[in-house]
């Protein structure tokens, strides 16, 4: 009898449990761990922040945030306080506001390139070489080496003028970033150095494969026409990219710039008239054709020529 007890009682641990009440047999344990391993796995939640918004430190423009203060946006810009208040013409105890737009001015560095002149790396950056040379501890004239590492300086736009200019200086503030800001050229009187088709328009350096003016196609030695009077700051050969180059200062802080020239017909140092002619189309410097590379420029802002120029 004991025996047969025995065997029931070992038939009965031996069975299947039943559906209600029965202990879990340690297989029931595998979807938890396949769950665990599918957690794994799964994808990770998508970041919230833009991947097309830059870092706080590789920032040229901010935007202020609600509850953001200067030292804030500093701190994470790696851009001193003050730097930052003075390119924006912040007063003590510079104090910012939601929405506000605020330029971060940031040192760059250039390598030069065998060839590379003074001049060219100035008017690539839109900083005046003299800017440059003192940055570096240079003479205005020093000659460049292949290899050497130039410090770029920010340079800051000019104090906010008298009150009865506020509203001009207003409308270019921002003028590096939106050609519509420099409606004062169309004041300016500017008018086309030459007749022919513009083969290829400007293109601002926010973006990439950046251009600085405008091309325009002519029949080589055709006569290139000052766009308004002023005086010739240069006038030589810049073998790297303009070629054949001549630059005439205006009034107003503008600048208007010739390349590509196949010859030059002034000199530096000369007063020069509207529509005076300063060269002839040619096909120098990075020319692919005959062609005049034309720029405008502002405050050492390269600027769109064909806002500035009349309709035709």
């Amino acid at each position: 009898m004991k025996a047969g007890l025995a065997a029931l009682a070992l038939a009965l641990l031996a069975a299947p449990p039943g559906p209600a009440g029965a202990r879990e047999k340690p297989a029931a344990a595998k979807p938890a761990a396949s769950a665990k391993k599918l957690s794994r796995t799964a994808p990770k939640p998508a970041p919230t922040v833009d991947d097309d918004v830059p870092a706080p430190d590789a920032e040229t423009i901010h935007i202020v945030k609600p509850g953001e203060t200067l030292g804030g946006i500093a701190q994470r810009a790696k851009v001193p306080r003050v730097l930052i208040a003075e390119a924006n013409h912040l007063a003590k105890p510079w104090k910012v506001h939601a929405g506000q737009k605020l330029r971060l001015p940031r040192t760059r560095h250039h390598i030069v390139k065998a060839g590379e002149t003074g001049f060219d790396i100035a008017y690539r950056y839109g900083v005046p070489f003299n800017a440059i040379a003192v940055a570096n501890g240079l003479a205005p004239r020093a000659v460049l080496k292949p290899g050497q590492d130039l410090l770029i300086p920010t340079i800051l736009a000019p104090a906010t003028p008298a009150p009865a200019a506020a509203s001009a200086a207003t409308a270019t503030i921002d003028a590096a970033d939106e050609a519509p800001a420099a409606k004062p050229a169309a004041r300016a009187g500017f008018v086309w150095p030459l007749d022919g088709k513009v083969r290829r328009g400007f293109t601002p350096r926010t973006s990439a494969g950046y251009h600085d003016g405008i091309d325009i196609v002519a029949d080589p030695g055709s006569p290139v026409r000052a766009a308004a009077a002023g005086t010739v700051i240069f006038a030589g050969r810049e073998p790297k990219s303009f070629g054949n180059l001549v630059v005439i200062q205006h009034d107003n802080g503008w600048q208007s710039a010739y390349g590509f020239l196949g010859r030059i017909t002034v000199a530096k140092g000369d007063a020069i008239r509207k529509r005076e002619r300063l060269g002839l189309v040619g096909r120098t410097g990075k020319a692919t054709r005959d062609e005049l590379h034309f720029e405008l420029r502002k405050a050492n802002q390269p600027l769109d020529p064909l806002a500035q120029l009349p309709s035709r």
